[in-house]
């Protein structure tokens, strides 16, 4: 039988991530942004702030009124009324006066600068002394000095977060155009696995790999649909996998992926309707058995049975592609790694990029990466581990005290 496992190279899957397109937008509310990915550029529609504002509790001033305050000279300035909160001050502020203004406050005309209160004594008969000079601009700050309006602030591609989402709210924005979450159809296929609800029989497993493999999709952002579990039957799979390319964005199919007589996947992601076999294995491990299609335009992966490869080869791979489904511009995508020492050797094989689970330990200012063993089949490496090293396909081993760059998982 001839073996689907030839080790491409790595530079299908990459022009396919390029040419992967973004699901279309949509107007939602601001309370349902957070998290959500910005679908149009926004241009800020007005200054923000509106007028100048206090940073500080004081007293609103001419900065060339004080010039040369000391606590040895303090300089004597008259008060005119207090600025009000949410409103104007009375009068503007001339040479040789001050006016008493909160945080927040607007600063009344003519005023360039506010004096800390704590720089300021209070004699009595509507006067002020006050102790420190201050430059104009200081503890205050100008309109339009956050955000000016009709600046291009927030970008396509951009995950809003709580400070974009409180951006929007400061300049009265109550919807905003996002992308879609993508949809992504989870098949799971095997005689031998039964729904996490049932208890197997000897010989059969629960079906683990879908409830993991959804939790990773709602955790990234898209919306995880469940097609249960096929048969290892080619025209049931074949079946199922165009409805879940009719009614998702993406479709991740968990088992069959390698070269047994029952393991019908590729045949199967190779006769689906507009589509186009992309790579029938990966060098990596854990993951070799990997599949990558397109129908449609769409990705279809074809994922391990293993639990620990079918997790893996999401987090470095699936993830990307879902990423790019749901709008986000790569350099946005990618998780910040983390800076460590490794604990003990670790080999691999030049050719082959490996994803090394390690587990991270605090010692005094340096980070350890300690290896994390298991195989394949056991899901309790990726478990007990804080992330991934990933070692090159020029590369033989990582040695002891290696400086390397660890993913979260």
């Amino acid at each position: 039988m001839k073996t689907l496992l030839n080790e491409p190279a790595l530079a299908a899957v990459l022009a396919a991530l390029k040419r992967t397109a973004p699901v279309d937008t949509e107007t939602v509310p601001l309370d349902q942004a957070p998290g959500r990915v910005l679908g149009a550029a926004f241009v800020c529609p007005e200054d923000l702030p509106a007028f100048d504002r206090s940073l500080m509790d004081g007293y609103a001033v001419q900065a060339a009124s004080i010039l040369g305050a000391t606590c040895e000279s303090p300089v004597c300035l008259k008060l005119d009324d207090a600025v009000p909160m949410g409103g104007r001050a009375g009068v503007a502020v001339g040479p040789g006066r001050a006016a008493p203004i909160a945080t927040g406050g607007a600063l009344p005309r003519g005023a360039d600068a506010v004096v800390r209160i704590e720089h300021t004594e209070a004699p009595g008969g509507g006067v002020i002394n006050v102790h420190r000079s201050v430059a104009a601009g200081c503890h205050m700050v100008k309109r339009g000095e956050d955000f000016q309006a009709g600046g291009q602030v927030i970008f396509p591609g951009q995950r809003l977060r709580a400070q974009e989402i409180g951006l929007l709210a400061a300049v009265g924005v109550t919807a905003v155009t996002v992308y879609k979450r993508a949809r992504v159809g989870i098949v799971s296929t095997g005689d031998e696995l039964v729904p996490a609800t049932e208890t197997p029989r000897h010989g059969r497993v629960r079906d683990a790999n879908a409830h993991s493999l959804a939790a990773l999709v709602n955790e990234a952002g898209g919306v995880a649909v469940s097609y249960g579990i096929v048969p290892d039957d080619a025209d049931a799979l074949y079946a199922c996998c165009c409805r879940a390319l009719c009614e998702t964005d993406m479709v991740l199919i968990s088992g069959g992926s390698s070269v047994g007589a029952r393991d019908h996947t590729a045949g199967v992601m190779a006769r689906l309707p507009d589509g186009c076999m992309l790579a029938h294995g990966l060098p990596v491990r854990p993951g070799k058995p990997t599949l990558l299609a397109t129908a449609g335009g769409k990705p279809v992966w074809g994922l391990p049975g293993h639990a620990l490869a079918a997790l893996v080869m999401f987090t470095v791979m699936v993830r990307l592609f879902l990423d790019r489904r749901n709008g986000i511009v790569l350099e946005k995508a990618r998780r910040w790694p983390l800076a460590a020492r490794m604990c003990r050797r670790v080999p691999s094989v030049r050719g082959r990029i490996d994803f090394v689970r390690v587990r991270l330990e605090q010692q005094g200012e340096n980070l350890l990466a300690e290896p994390v063993s298991g195989a394949s089949g056991l899901i309790n490496s990726l478990v007990k581990a804080d992330g991934l090293v990933v070692i090159g396909t020029e590369c033989d081993a990582i040695e002891t005290g290696a400086a390397v760059t660890v993913v979260p998982v």
